[in-house]
């Protein structure tokens, strides 16, 4: 007589509905399920939730409480270190250096998967699983890649490009099959306890959206402080607070009196300078380095892609190519705006994530 295992998943349980309802289809589904909750932040416990959002003071208590409607065993894993370590320290260097930053990217790449997943196997765990509105499949080419999910309008793949071959084919994610309505509808059917609960959009670590605060806070010995307003020319405009309290194509907020609208066009951390452009920020080309490929396994020829600059970004058609070995060329074929170094350039093939890398630099060009 043969015997089947169950499959075992850790679902990553931040203590919204949608994780929640993600440990309840992949129970329904057969497999043994794991809730774990993620401390990395001032003993608030980590969030998946339908932007990037994370911690609130409830969500371990919130996870426990779904765990045992579902009947599924409930744990509670610190992953501080982790998280200081590869997103919050990277999200103070990367400010520092006049870049913006994506920490929600760097957050799914390194402490939601690589810790995760390390620490899920060690338990005997097969997958892992979130509650992100994403779909792993793998592709005709044999290489997993993450395909949009069926709701374009809480679609999360841009901000999980950085996956690698290994970690997706050991991921579920259940929920990108729905919709945002379905799953609040799966919720209150299961009367689970979080089927109303709001859904979060800060960032964990800095909730009240005051990044400069934070960073002026945390390192307040590192910050270059006050600085020069300059025009493309180099004519001095007057004095800015200083870089971390800018990102290219900024309009509001800026306290000069142009007499029209102006933008910020460049942060200079070497000059500590802030560069100010009289019309919009559009970009037709652009640079990108730290490349991770998903769907595809080089770009060493140009390929037609669909490209995103950033999570809220619609997307352009634009020719890619590698020209080094961690380096891709992009040209756009309509000019997007506000190209800011720092952020992520995902690559789209239909509705499979090819790839992306981290913008490195971009080609400004006037429309006027």
């Amino acid at each position: 007589m043969v015997i089947f295992m169950k499959k075992k998943v850790v679902v990553g349980m931040s203590g919204g509905v949608d994780s929640a309802v993600a440990a309840f289809l992949l129970k329904e589904q057969g497999y043994d399920v794991i809730g774990v909750t993620m401390q990395i932040w001032n003993e608030d416990p980590f969030r998946v939730e339908e932007n990037g959002g994370c911690c609130g003071l409830s969500a371990t208590e919130d996870a426990r409480r779904v765990a045992d409607a579902l009947s599924i065993p409930h744990y509670v894993m610190n992953f501080k270190k982790e998280f200081q370590d590869k997103v919050v320290n990277y999200f103070i260097s990367e400010y520092l250096s006049g870049r913006t930053p994506n920490p929600c990217i760097a957050c799914n790449r390194y402490v939601k998967w690589e810790s995760l997943l390390k620490r899920s196997m060690e338990i005997g765990a097969d997958y892992i699983a979130t509650g992100h509105y994403a779909r792993v499949e793998r592709m005709a080419n044999g290489r997993y890649a993450v395909r949009n999910s069926v709701t374009a309008k809480k679609d999360q793949t841009y901000a999980l490009y950085n996956l690698t071959q290994f970690q997706l084919s050991h991921t579920l994610m259940p929920v990108g099959d729905y919709t945002k309505d379905e799953i609040r509808r799966l919720a209150a059917e299961k009367k689970l306890p979080v089927a109303k609960k709001p859904d979060s959009q800060d960032i964990c670590f800095v909730p009240d959206g005051d990044y400069a605060g934070f960073i002026t806070d945390t390192v307040p010995d590192k910050i270059a402080g006050p600085g020069n307003f300059v025009s493309e020319e180099g004519t001095v405009l007057g004095t800015h607070k200083g870089l971390i309290h800018y990102t290219v194509g900024q309009r509001k907020g800026l306290g000069l009196s142009m007499g029209h609208p102006v933008f910020v066009s460049k942060l200079r951390a070497d000059t500590n300078e802030v560069v100010i452009s009289h019309r919009d920020v559009f970009a037709e080309e652009l640079t990108c380095n730290q490349i991770n490929f998903m769907g595809m396994e080089s770009l060493k020829e140009s390929q037609r892609l669909f490209a995103k600059v950033r999570y809220a970004h619609q997307g352009q058609w634009c020719k890619a190519y590698q020209t080094k070995e961690d380096e891709i060329y992009v040209s756009f074929e309509q000019p997007v705006r506000a190209v800011t170094p720092g952020q992520a350039v995902v690559f789209y093939d239909g509705e499979y994530v090819m790839g992306g890398g981290t913008i490195l630099q971009a080609n400004e060009v006037s429309l006027t």
